[in-house]
C-alpha cells in the first residue's frame, strides 16, 4: 500500500513538473508533437523513478521480513532452551526424589532385617533355654528314677 502511494506521488510530481515546463513556453511556440514527446519523456522518467521506488520498497519489505524471521527464530530457540532447562531440572528433581525414596526404603529394609534377626535370635535363645531347662528336668528326673526315688 505504501509503495503504491509513493508511485502515485511520484507520478503526480512528474506531471506537475511537466505542466510547469509546458506553461513556461508561449502558446504559439509549442509544437504538439514536441509536447507529446516531452510528456512521454516525463512519463518515462516518472516510470523509471517509480520502478526505483518499488525496488526500494521490495528491498525494505524483504529486510523487514528477514528481521521478523530472525526474531521469531531467536524466540523459538529461547523457548526451546527454556523448555529443555525446565525438563532437565524436573528430571534432576525426580532423580533426587527417587534416590531419597530408595535410601529410605533401603534403611527401612535394613531395619526390618535387623528386627527379624533380633527376633530370630531371641526365639532361638528362648528355645535353647527351654530345651536346656527341659533337658535338665528330664536328667534330674531320670537320675531320681535311677536312684530309686519316685517323683
Amino acid at each position: 500500500m505504501e509503495q503504491k502511494r509513493q508511485v502515485e506521488e511520484t507520478m503526480a510530481q512528474a506531471e506537475e513538473q511537466a505542466s510547469k515546463a509546458a506553461g513556461e513556453v508561449p502558446e504559439q511556440v509549442r509544437d504538439p508533437l514536441a509536447e507529446l514527446l516531452s510528456q512521454a519523456q516525463n512519463a518515462y522518467g516518472a516510470y523509471v523513478q517509480a520502478q526505483k521506488e518499488v525496488a526500494k520498497g521490495y528491498k525494505k519489505r524483504e529486510e523487514q521480513m528477514e528481521k521478523t524471521y530472525k526474531e521469531t527464530e531467536r524466540k523459538a530457540h529461547d523457548a526451546c532452551d527454556a523448555a529443555l532447562e525446565k525438563a532437565l531440572k524436573a528430571r534432576e528433581k525426580a532423580e533426587q526424589q527417587a534416590e531419597e525414596i530408595y535410601i529410605k526404603a533401603r534403611e527401612k529394609a535394613n531395619e526390618v532385617y535387623q528386627e527379624s534377626v533380633r527376633q530370630a535370635l531371641n526365639a532361638s535363645k528362648k528355645a535353647i533355654e527351654q530345651a536346656w531347662t527341659a533337658n535338665k528336668e528330664n536328667t534330674e528326673q531320670a537320675w531320681k528314677i535311677s536312684q530309686g526315688e519316685q517323683g
